[in-house]
């Protein structure tokens, strides 16, 4: 529907209140990346949880909760990851509301300041230097309307907005004023068709969390049939099923089978996954970084390229002085008093501005006539009485090519133009202050013309301010082995003038016109190039997928809505703080001081993550694999199963659990490797096969001796206490500060459950007869002999 044309006293307070009930207003729902439920139903729902619940509600079923010890591993998993996530998105709300915009309109002939949403269809947007356009508008009135539109294009040169022009929603007014009618609201406005594609909402790739899933899958898999193998063992070693069940005994046998189970899931590898990145996120959230998803902590420490946009990234995303450099030998006098005046006009522009500070006002000028600048024209023009007419702009456009040769000022114009090339090719913006003793006339300046016989009197050199850590961050990605391409909407030769200031070795940009649209061709050019301009939003995804599909695991970094896209796309999207809301929303790492320097603190958080999840997955696999393979075993032997669900709960805590809660959370360097999961089994399934096939031959050894079962499994019990914690000491070499006093304070713990009269009678354990004992220290020297065989063999095959 077209919109009624504002008049120019704007709608009526009926008509808006028309359009409002007809819907047609500005309402945006801006929402963060992740709702409430699809959290809770990340981390509540899921297989792992379900396998455990069911166990749980069994054995409460069955009157023993003393058994039940491990339903509360997974409670706190839940808890930990939903309170994390809760966290970063109120925060990110938060975020979302400081930067709300607000609209000013004409309703009724008198100017309003109203909500973003409340700006309904057909309103005359008011706009002056400094606003945001609040929805997309038709140009009705334009006083040297110029607008900023780098945050939807890329583009971060300044663009004239004259009458039936359009002007789009977050664009930012620099220059002039004016009114424009709205002509698209909501949903429909530009910056929104953008974003809401980039909202759609995806989890970031996590080899952790995928190899963990993996696991899981594998062992409900096996669960099944392996748990009604181990239950039938069970029914069967008390004397049938019919005996069993009539007898009561089979209570028993399903404990003894849940023990079983349990003992195959890695009850705290997704719980120590969870803490591990919750405490990460917690630290970067201390030094300025907002972490949307816990596995973000993890994920840009696997990337290897990284996508940076200039504006806003490389840059401050402002312009500054840079230097002048005179052309005439002798300049007229009143040179720097006009640039002075330059800067201080009320109605200069950003890069007019810059020139306050070098030229401060020594002597007030009162102008005659003057020709406004124009992004189109490219040059601005000031007379004042008895000093002649002063131009300012760009080279090529305030004196253009002659083709007379024989013009006597022809060869100075050309050496002029040489000199603002060479300059321009450093990547700085060039103008040209020109004079001429010709008095510019208001008629002259009405019709816009410049007086002949000008003359140079200095360039003028601008330059974007880099960012003061972009060099020393950018050097720390290229010493870790990380590749970066510099993507900008800007001239790709001033792009790649910037790079070469922070340190990028690009002879020269790639103008993003000249890019192929096909994915192969594409990302043979990307290999090529580093520095490419003149890109827009949907090139920049088209990139970052092209270099994906080229086997590149890629972070984009960005500010703008043009970048929401391509940061929704990346593996791991960046963004600055000072970005837009549908940026920010997509972001899986938002920069909350916008600084760049955070970059190499949130790899190293990662890599710390994923150094010592591989440790301690080895660890709970390991247990994995002996659970699995005892099943397995005793299942096949008919025989008892040798441990108490709460005899396991135990061991697990005092050999994996705690330590791995501290191992998790130990500095720790290491370079990413891919490979995490197979690394891990290649010793967690040996060792597990060692543990099992040791225990397996205990048990037949103790109930040929004769042993009651309450002592066999208080024996078992010993054993993967003593083995468990020898896995724990291999895995955490070499054993220094922390870690002897953590392993100390296990085995001593291991000690005083055997020896604590109320610990040991809740355990059900009793006193160990010499021929048990014996046993046990026979077989856990056996044990320990073959992993530590493992572990040798392991650590050559995974260098």
């Amino acid at each position: 529907m077209d919109p009624t044309t504002a008049t120019n006293t704007g709608l009526t307070a009926a008509e808006v209140s028309e359009r409002a009930a007809r819907g047609e207003t500005n309402a945006f729902e801006s929402s963060t990346s992740r709702s409430v439920w699809s959290i809770v139903r990340a981390n509540v729902f899921t297989l792992f949880n379900g396998i455990i619940l069911a166990c749980f509600l069994v054995l409460l079923l069955i009157g023993r909760w003393q058994d039940a010890l491990f339903g509360f591993s997974a409670l706190a998993n839940t808890i930990i990851g939903s309170v994390q996530e809760f966290r970063a998105k109120r925060a990110l709300d938060r975020l979302a509301l400081l930067h709300a915009p607000h609209a000013r309109v004409l309703r009724d002939g008198t100017e309003q300041e109203i909500a973003l949403a409340e700006v309904v269809l057909g309103d005359l947007l008011v706009l002056r230097a400094g606003d945001q356009v609040a929805a997309d508008a038709r140009v009705e009135v334009s006083e040297r309307l110029q607008l900023d539109e780098s945050m939807l294009t890329g583009e971060s040169d300044p663009v004239d907005k004259g009458v039936d022009d359009a002007v789009l929603s977050g664009s930012i007014v620099i220059g002039g004023g004016g009114t424009a009618v709205v002509d698209k609201v909501g949903a429909d406005s530009f910056a929104n068709t953008l974003s809401s594609e980039a909202k759609q909402f995806s989890l970031v790739a996590s080899e952790l969390r995928s190899s963990i899933n993996r696991v899981l899958g594998w062992v409900a898999w096996i669960i099944g049939p392996v748990s009604l193998l181990v239950l039938n063992a069970q029914m069967v070693s008390r004397g049938g099923w019919a005996e069993a069940i009539e007898s009561g005994a089979w209570q028993d046998a399903a404990v003894a089978a849940i023990a079983a189970i349990v003992a195959m899931i890695p009850l705290g590898l997704v719980l120590m996954t969870s803490i591990a990145f919750a405490v990460g996120a917690v630290k970067l959230a201390n030094r300025k970084v907002l972490v949307q998803e816990l596995a973000a902590v993890e994920g840009l420490a696997r990337v290897d390229l990284i996508c940076l946009d200039k504006t806003g990234t490389l840059t401050e995303g402002d312009i500054v002085f840079d230097a002048a450099h005179p052309l005439s030998v002798a300049p007229p006098s009143a040179w720097e008093d006009v640039l002075a005046w330059y800067g201080a006009e009320p109605e200069a522009n950003a890069t007019a501005r810059c020139l306050v500070e070098p030229y401060p006002v020594q002597r007030v000028l009162d102008p005659e006539a003057r020709i406004a600048f124009s992004s189109a024209r490219k040059w601005s023009a000031v007379g004042f009485p008895g000093s002649g007419t002063w131009v300012l702009g760009g080279p090529e456009m305030v004196f253009a090519a002659s083709s007379d040769a024989s013009h006597p000022d022809a060869g100075s114009h050309a050496e002029l133009r040489r000199r603002a090339a060479e300059l321009a090719a450093t990547g700085r913006r060039t103008l040209v202050l020109a004079h001429s003793p010709e008095e510019l006339t208001p008629e002259r300046a009405e019709a816009e013309r410049l007086p002949g016989a000008l003359t140079p009197v200095t360039l003028l050199t601008f330059r974007e301010s880099v960012r003061s850590d972009a060099a020393e961050t950018l050097e720390f990605f290229a010493d870790q082995g990380v590749a970066v391409r510099i993507i900008s909407g800007d001239n790709p030769q001033t792009v790649a003038a910037i790079a070469r200031e922070v340190g990028v070795e690009a002879a020269e940009g790639f103008d993003a016109r000249e890019l192929p649209t096909d994915p192969d061709e594409l990302g043979e050019v990307l290999e090529t190039h580093l520095v490419f301009g003149r890109v827009t939003p949907s090139q920049k995804k088209d990139i970052v997928t092209a270099l994906q599909q080229r086997g590149h695991t890629v972070a984009m970094t960005g500010d703008g809505v043009n970048d929401a896209l391509a940061i929704k796309q990346a593996d791991i999207g960046i963004a600055m703080d000072s970005g837009s809301a549908a940026t920010k929303a997509v972001a899986r790492i938002i920069l909350l001081d916008g600084r760049f320097s955070r970059l190499p603190g949130v790899v190293a958080e990662g890599r710390q993550v994923i150094a010592n999840i591989e440790r301690i997955s080895m660890l709970f696999l390991t247990k994995t694999a002996y659970a699995t393979g005892l099943a397995v075993i005793f299942g096949v032997m008919l025989l008892e199963f040798p441990f108490l669900p709460r005899q396991l709960s135990v061991t697990d805590g005092l050999t994996i659990g705690i330590p791995a809660f501290f191992l998790a959370l130990m500095p720790n360097r290491q370079r990413y490797r891919p490979g995490f999961l197979r690394r891990s089994l290649s010793f967690a399934i040996p060792a597990g096969i060692v543990i099992a096939l040791v225990l397996a031959l205990y048990s037949r050894m103790a109930l040929d001796a004769g042993i009651s079962q309450a002592e066999l499994r208080s024996g078992s019990t010993l054993i993967l206490g003593i083995v468990g914690l020898w896995v724990l000491i291999v895995l955490s070499r070499p054993i220094d500060g922390l870690k002897i006093v953590i392993i100390g304070a296990m085995m001593v713990g291991l000690v005083l459950i055997y020896a604590i009269p109320i610990v040991a009678d809740f355990l059900e354990f009793v006193d160990l007869s010499l021929t048990t004992a014996l046993l046990v220290i026979g077989a856990s020297a056996l044990a320990i002999a073959g992993i530590e065989v493992v572990r040798f063999v392991h650590r050559r095959t995974a260098a």
